[in-house]
Order: structure tokens, then C-alpha cells, then sequence
């Protein structure tokens, strides 16, 4: 599998990135372990997590960790094969320092992700969403010292809008912290309002982007049709509240699309996909997935 260059780093990542949200529920450790080496014997070399995933039994405030600890025995002894993304700032218990960008919860955090995966060293390190209780600089500060101490290779931003990543980069260059090398919003052709600042400014200053929700809960893989129920295994049926409803202005806005795909000779599936790798800084697509033909058949959409 062709890899891409991440500027700024001596990272090169696979255009397909394996999502773990759902490791824990409904995939459970013995599939994660088969999806997961079978990723890497297919080329993917980049996986993303965070501290929060659990899957499906998540709920606000829960404590996490469950895919980072099922990763960190999936991935034992091949580190020198992937990429790995995880993320701090969500909130993770009861506690005023279990969630956010303080520098207490970051550090602490990161140690905590560190032993899950049982690894020395996070590739790319994610603030999941900003916070406005804390100084920025103060969570930069924190991401800056990690690095120095070489539990994190770089660091990335996630939800960001353009006003707050331009203002970060400010921050950054005045006092010569590292930049973030990533962004990590959500996007699809669903979904594209990155596209009128975020994506522009994350050309112009050369940070590349790594879009979830690329397939809105599969709403545009094509398995959804107007009129008919939801398929049974699909997100709508097992965890409704992670997609859009299905409106009839979800379907014309779907039915804009699958035309568009048709103009193109794609199907629709094929469509979403490639559209966004067309995007400059668009390297690598988050996907989570719940089989191997699954895994196969977006892999295959994508060339």
C-alpha cells in the first residue's frame, strides 16, 4: 500500500487508518486481534485510538482505556509496524482533573495511554477537543515537554476550528513550541463545512489532515435507501445516536452525491472515499470496521 509523507515529521502513513472506536463492543478482543493483524499483512500501517475508546458501552464520564489495553497486546513485539494516534481530553471519570487540556490530566494521561499500549513512544498525540477552562499555552507547554522526554514523537490537534488552530500556531511560533504536524476533524461529503477554512489553512501552513466519520456511520457506503428500514448490523440498527437520522434531507443530500459518484464511474462508496483523498493535506482516512471483508472492501474502494 502507497504511504504518504506527513511534513514535518519522518512519519509516512497508510491512506487507510484503522479506527478502534468499537474494540471492546461490539468487537471484542479475539476479532480486534484477527482485524488488526490483518491490517498490517494488508499494508495499513496506521492506526488511531484515543484514552476514551471503549465502544459501544461508552457513556459520558466512563473511564476508557478499553482498545488502547486490547491494542497494546495486539500490537506486542511489532511496534516497528505501525504509526500509532491516540488522544487525551475527553472526559474519563468524576473528577475535575479527569478530562480536559490541564497539564496535570495531559502528563498524567499520557502515562496512563503509555502503559495500556505497552510502548515507549506515542507516534502522534492528540489534543481530542479544545478547552476553555485552561490556558492554551499551558496545554502546549505540556504536549512541548513530552516530546523533550520522548514519550511522544509529535502532536496533533482534533475539532479544532480555523480561528483556534490559527491562534494555536500563533502561540506556538511566538514561543517556539513544536507545531501540531495533524488535524483530525470529521468530514465527509455529508458533512464538508472544513472545507471553507480548516482545509485551506491546513495547506497553507502544511498539516495534514486526518478526517473521521468519513462514511457517516455508513449512511454513504450505500446500504441505507429511502423507504426501507435499517439493515440489521448496521450503525443505524446497533448505535443510532453515532449517525444522522435518516430524513428526507438526508436522502435528496444522498442522492446528490450518488449521482455525482455515477458521473465519475464510481459507486457511491467508492465516491466518498476518493473524493476526500483528492483534498490536498488529506492523507489518511480514519475508518473503524467490524470484519475483514468489511476492511477489504474499503481498501479496495480506495484504489
Amino acid at each position: 500500500m502507497k504511504l504518504n509523507h506527513i511534513p514535518n515529521t519522518n512519519l509516512e502513513v497508510s491512506p487507510f487508518c484503522l479506527g478502534t472506536m468499537t474494540f471492546g463492543t461490539p468487537l471484542e478482543e479475539a476479532d480486534a486481534f484477527r482485524l488488526t493483524q490483518h491490517a498490517l499483512d494488508l499494508g495499513v500501517n496506521f492506526i488511531d485510538t484515543a484514552n476514551m475508546y471503549e465502544g459501544y458501552k461508552r457513556y459520558v464520564g466512563s473511564p476508557g482505556g478499553v482498545a488502547e489495553e486490547i491494542l497494546g497486546r495486539a500490537l506486542k513485539g511489532k511496534w516497528d509496524q505501525v504509526v500509532l494516534a491516540t488522544k487525551v481530553g475527553m472526559k474519563i471519570g468524576p473528577g475535575d482533573d479527569d478530562q480536559g487540556l490541564s497539564r496535570t490530566h495531559i502528563l498524567r494521561e499520557a502515562d496512563r495511554s503509555l502503559a495500556r499500549l505497552k510502548c515507549e513512544t506515542i507516534d502522534l498525540y492528540y489534543m481530542h477537543k479544545p478547552d476553555p477552562n485552561v490556558p492554551m499555552e499551558e496545554s502546549v507547554q505540556a504536549f512541548h515537554d513530552l516530546i523533550h522526554a520522548g514519550k511522544v514523537r509529535h502532536w496533533g490537534i482534533s475539532n479544532f476550528n480555523a480561528e483556534q488552530i490559527g491562534s494555536l500556531l500563533k502561540l506556538c511560533d511566538e514561543n517556539g513550541y513544536p507545531r501540531p504536524v495533524a488535524l483530525q476533524p470529521a468530514y465527509s461529503l455529508l458533512k464538508t463545512d472544513i472545507e471553507a477554512e480548516v482545509l485551506p489553512l491546513c495547506q497553507k501552513e502544511g498539516i495534514a489532515v486526518f478526517p473521521y466519520q468519513v462514511l457517516q456511520g455508513g449512511m454513504l457506503t450505500g446500504k441505507y435507501r429511502r423507504g426501507e428500514s435499517a439493515p440489521t448490523g448496521s450503525r443505524q440498527t446497533e448505535k443510532p445516536e453515532w449517525t444522522m437520522p435518516l430524513t428526507d434531507e438526508t436522502f435528496d443530500k444522498l442522492d446528490a452525491i450518488e449521482a455525482e459518484a455515477k458521473k465519475r464511474g464510481r459507486t457511491l462508496l467508492q465516491h466518498a472515499l476518493k473524493r476526500l483523498l483528492e483534498k490536498p493535506m488529506v492523507l489518511s482516512l480514519i475508518l473503524g470496521v467490524k470484519s475483514i471483508p468489511q476492511m477489504e472492501m474499503l481498501i479496495n474502494a480506495m484504489k
